[in-house]
């Protein structure tokens, strides 16, 4: 993959959102029968949107050169767009303004140590900060003993969704490994399309689409989301079952950079696992600490 064609972007998000829309769902009349498309017709996505026929087609073919924010809006609207797919579609319409296609905001590769500092004090939960393509640049202590099957790969920078896809140890650790797979691509999707000149994102995604057919597939699928919390249950293989809560938070002084924090609820089967972790990964620092003493002739 040498680079991200904008226009089929555009091209293939929009005709892939029209095509999941019944009808119905829009309220048209069907007027039965069976239709030639599958989902909704250009013409009727143009009505919805308040545009001419001939525009939208345009804007499907690939090109949202000078759609205004209030034609994007109605856009939205007609395909009937969630946060994450409205993010997506304003930020195609970005990419497409004449001198902005060939821009990329340098994705940072190291955290300063104020940011390291911030992870350290935080003692009782996993945490750690990964750029948009997901790779992880820092852990405290914890995070680095919950994460420790991704970090067995020797790669750096660790990737999680290059460990989702690639690792087999992966299916053992997501106990949800079907849908963090598909999340995690949905989450490069998204990422793509605010920095589609990413030449390490274009390479990440490349590696990829060569050696996971599923990746493919749900890549080609078009679907992007947001990460911002939710729940993850991982298969530890020191403590067992975790089943966790986490955060996700941007970093304002670290454009492009995430905090992720794991809890659990108190007094919970997990928190105890937690605490038999933060125990392990104390055991581990020592072991790694301590001198290696020599017996006596």
């Amino acid at each position: 993959m040498g680079q991200i064609d904008h226009r089929a972007e555009v091209r293939e998000f929009l005709s892939s959102r029209r095509a999941r829309i019944t009808p119905e769902q829009a309220g048209l009349p069907s007027y039965g029968g069976k239709r030639r498309v599958k989902g909704l017709r250009r013409e009727e996505v143009a009505m919805l949107a308040g545009v001419s026929v001939d525009y939208y087609v345009r804007m499907e073919r690939g090109n949202l050169s000078g759609a205004s924010e209030s034609v994007l809006d109605a856009l939205g609207r007609a395909l009937q767009l969630d946060e994450a797919e409205r993010d997506h579609l304003f930020a195609l319409a970005r990419a497409a303004e004449p001198g902005r296609g060939g821009r990329r905001r340098a994705e940072a590769t190291t955290v300063r140590p104020a940011v390291q500092q911030v992870l350290d004090a935080i003692s009782d939960a996993p945490a750690w900060v990964r750029n948009g393509r997901h790779d992880i640049l820092a852990m405290n202590r914890l995070g680095r003993a919950l994460y420790a099957p991704v970090l067995a790969d020797p790669h750096r920078p660790a990737n999680t969704t290059r460990f989702v896809y690639l690792d087999p140890a992966a299916r053992e650790f997501f106990v949800d490994w079907d849908r963090i797979a598909n999340d995690a691509a949905a989450m490069l999707r998204l990422e793509a399309g605010h920095n589609p000149c990413d030449r390490a994102l274009i390479e990440l995604v490349g590696e990829l689409s060569t050696r996971s057919e599923l990746f493919r597939q749900r890549w080609a699928s078009h679907d992007v989301q947001f990460h911002r919390s939710g729940r993850k249950r991982l298969r530890h293989p020191v403590v067992g079952q975790l089943d966790l809560n986490f955060e996700s938070m941007e970093l304002p002084s670290e454009p492009g950079l995430s905090l992720n924090v794991y809890t659990a609820a108190p007094d919970s089967p997990t928190a105890d696992g937690l605490k038999m972790l933060a125990s392990w990964a104390a055991t581990q620092d020592l072991a790694e600490e301590s001198p290696v003493i020599s017996e006596k002739p």
